[in-house]
């Protein structure tokens, strides 16, 4: 066991991440009520005296990725200047996509915009400016802002591992300012948060898909809906994606990624046509327009001189700046392990652009069709979404002229959230590994295997524990300390990208550590030498 540790992970992170998961992992079955107690607590602490960071911070880092991007650096590749990409557009647009914001398109589809529409921050309630303002929350929420996260910590991983060889792990970015100290105590604390954050982000998203699924399942089979039967799916599900995991990059997450991408087009086409079709066009022009013309007021509102505005930005804003946050280094990871190749432009651009346009399209399409029918007064059970947004999908079917065809749809949406859990625990379990492992990108399936386990039985502790109110709390904590890593990181990338434009050899402090001095980084971290040498087009399938 002693040698397996020491050959296959980087021994510090692995043993204190793998201790302190089996320990919340306990304690949480053990004493369900107490956590259930505190969760709300520190919600609301940390939204009271740490929402502006989280504000000010998302929003610099969407200013930065985008100077970054259509800069001179631009045209910098995430590895050498004759590097190809490894996996097609369509593929590497469907995993990116899939593995960043699945679960929760599906979830909060329809709940969001009909939420924001009923209980607006400000403003009067179930109005056309009500319905307006409503998109253009849900549009902030899932746009530009979230995957400029993913970006930042994405090219950043990227062009530190498949530019300069180094380790494909986050503290590996740090390597142009505190040097060897990257792969000592400093580094593996970085990884370890890390590890955490990727946790208990992928927890959350699990949480809510496990919670939708049941419901979905009682809608159609009478299935008890309960903390039971959601641990019960969170076990099913993980039995699954454990199938492919063992199938790698390749044959497992590519294939259902492309898989889901086709039944959520089909789904949502089905909408399209089936409901208000021109009224869907004109809004979606309507509704981006909206959005890009109050998108810098919305980004730093605090809603401080609105009364129950503090309260709805805790619930919403924060709550979703702190899991994308959260979620950063496994989606980060993930889309730079998929990346090799990409120039730093194509990266920005197409991740910033097409993602966010994608969701776009979706909420429209559910959102504004819900919204039409509860303007015209024919919400029927639409109306009730205030206070259980899972209903929304299953809800929106049964409004719509689709006779048997509804039943159809409301299990390929439930296939659809199924598929999405199954490849966020994938990656997510891929992420993980590598961040355990000491950046190898290509981890063995056993340990990938084992840590798709500890997600399912986290996501499944906070689930009996406090259900939603628990998985938010989980991301804001993990959130929290994250977004301050991942603003030092703007600074080292960009000292980084300045020194890659001298025509001199670049300074001995962003060069990485010679081969004799590989004493100093942790057992099992390859050398950078090592990696800078490694094609993923050429390795081994995981």
């Amino acid at each position: 066991m002693v040698n397996f540790v020491r050959q296959h992970t980087n021994p510090p992170v692995f043993i204190i991440s793998l201790a302190v998961l089996a320990a919340f992992t306990l304690f949480g079955a053990l004493f369900t009520g107490v956590i259930a107690d505190g969760a709300g607590a520190i919600q609301g602490f940390i939204v009271d005296y740490f929402g502006w960071l989280y504000i000010i911070g998302v929003s610099f880092m969407l200013i930065f990725v985008v100077f970054i991007g259509f800069s001179r650096y631009g045209r910098i590749k995430l590895g050498p200047d004759d590097s190809r990409p490894e996996f097609s557009n369509t593929a590497w647009f469907a995993m990116l996509f899939t593995a960043g914001m699945g679960i929760g398109l599906v979830f909060w589809g329809v709940g969001e915009p009909v939420f924001h529409f009923q209980s607006p921050p400000v403003g009067e309630a179930e109005t056309e400016a009500a319905a307006q303002n409503a998109m253009n929350y849900t549009f902030f929420h899932w746009g530009l802002h979230p995957w400029a996260v993913y970006i930042l910590l994405g090219l950043s991983l990227g062009y530190a591992a498949f530019r300069r060889g180094l380790p494909l792990r986050p503290s590996s970015i740090f390597y142009p300012i505190i040097g060897d100290r990257a792969f000592g105590p400093i580094g593996n604390s970085i990884d370890i948060l890390a590890v955490f954050g990727t946790i208990f982000g992928l927890a959350t998203s699990l949480g809510l898909g496990a919670t939708q699924i049941n419901f979905g399942l009682n809608f159609l089979f009478g299935v008890s809906e309960g903390a039971g039967s959601q641990i019960a799916i969170v076990g099913v599900i993980t039995a699954v994606a454990l199938i492919s995991v063992m199938l790698g990059i390749h044959g497992g997450i590519r294939r259902l990624a492309l898989i889901n991408l086709v039944l959520a087009v089909i789904l949502a086409a089905f909408v399209l046509i089936a409901g208000p079709t021109l009224y869907l066009l004109n809004s979606l022009a309507t509704n981006v327009g909206y959005y890009v013309q109050n998108l810098p007021q919305t980004s730093f509102s605090m809603y401080t001189y609105a009364e129950g505005g503090a309260g709805w930005l805790g619930d919403w804003t924060l709550f979703y700046w702190a899991w994308w946050i959260s979620w950063s280094p496994f989606v980060g990871m993930f889309i730079a392990r998929i990346s090799y190749g990409r120039s730093i432009r194509q990266f920005v651009a197409v991740m910033l652009l097409a993602p966010s346009g994608a969701s776009f399209v979706w909420f429209t399409i559910f959102g504004n069709t819900a919204l039409s029918s509860l303007m015209a007064g024919e919400g029927g059970g639409l109306a009730s979404l205030e206070s259980d947004a899972r209903d929304g999908m299953f809800a929106l079917f049964s409004q719509l002229p689709l006779g048997a065809l509804g039943g159809v749809l409301s299990f390929l949406a439930i296939i659809v959230v199924a598929l999405f859990f199954i490849t966020s625990s994938d990656s997510g379990s891929l992420v993980v590994d590598i961040l355990t492992n000491g950046g190898d990108p290509n981890p063995i399936w056993q340990t990938r295997s084992m840590w798709a386990i500890i997600e399912g039985a986290v996501a499944a502790v906070l689930l009996g524990a406090g259900g939603l109110i628990a998985l938010q709390t989980a991301s804001l904590i993990a959130g929290l300390p994250l977004t301050v890593v991942l603003l030092l990181m703007c600074y080292a990338l960009l000292k980084a990208l300045q020194q890659e434009q001298l025509p001199a050899r670049a300074p001995d402090a962003l060069q990485p550590p010679e081969p004799g001095r590989a004493a100093t980084r942790p057992r099992g971290t390859p050398a950078p030498q090592q990696v800078r040498s490694e094609n993923p087009q050429d390795s081994t399938r995981s």
